[in-house]
């Protein structure tokens, strides 16, 4: 997801462990979860394919996305605790902060939590298990492309805005909310294949 592998390199599950430290065996486990992800295609005999970005896929990824990760939103404002709540209040303070510092650690720290809270919150495990696939792949996409745009603070406000509207309980504002963050990362991905 960091690009330490560029994509379209291949890799060997040896070269993998002595990178990682980690044995043969986890290895093994990992590589069938990124395949599983699409990060990864297993090469017979040849070794393992970092999968290439394409454009075309990743907005059929947003599409996928768009309707799980609404129901999930919309889920976790019906469903979160109030110890949730006011940490989805806390997330939406937060994304404002690393918004007005510019602050990209700040901000992807603050996504992955709110990421995890709002699969907790919501809890529909079928849900859930869609959208961790799918987080990898969003992640690295922006990853390799974030740094060329300065979209960071619109990023975290539309961030906040689904934080607030979970901590509030307000359900379509929480799906609204969603939608406008999914309309923008689907702007910004086509723009970045002009």
């Amino acid at each position: 997801m960091t690009m330490r592998i560029a994509p379209g390199s291949v890799v060997s599950e040896q070269a993998l462990s002595d990178m990682t430290g980690i044995g043969r065996t986890p290895i093994r486990e990992a590589v069938q979860r990124l395949a599983r992800e699409h990060l990864i295609v297993v090469l017979p005999k040849r070794g393992l394919l970092v999968s290439h970005m394409d454009t075309g896929k990743q907005l059929l990824l947003l599409e996928t996305r768009r309707e799980i990760e609404r129901l999930i939103c919309r889920g976790a404002a019906r469903r979160a605790t109030e110890a949730q709540r006011r940490d989805f209040a806390r997330l939406a303070r937060e994304f404002v902060v690393s918004a007005s510092k510019k602050d990209d650690r700040a901000f992807m720290n603050a996504d992955r939590e709110f990421n995890d809270l709002c699969l907790a919150a919501a809890r529909n495990e079928f849900a859930e298990g869609a959208m961790r696939s799918l987080h990898g792949l969003s992640r690295r996409f922006w990853y390799l492309h974030y740094q060329q745009s300065s979209e960071l603070p619109e990023m975290a406000r539309l961030h906040a805005a689904i934080a607030a509207a979970i901590a509030k309980s307000d359900v379509d504002g929480a799906g609204k909310a969603l939608d406008a963050l999914l309309d923008n990362i689907e702007s910004y991905t086509r723009s970045t294949v002009l």
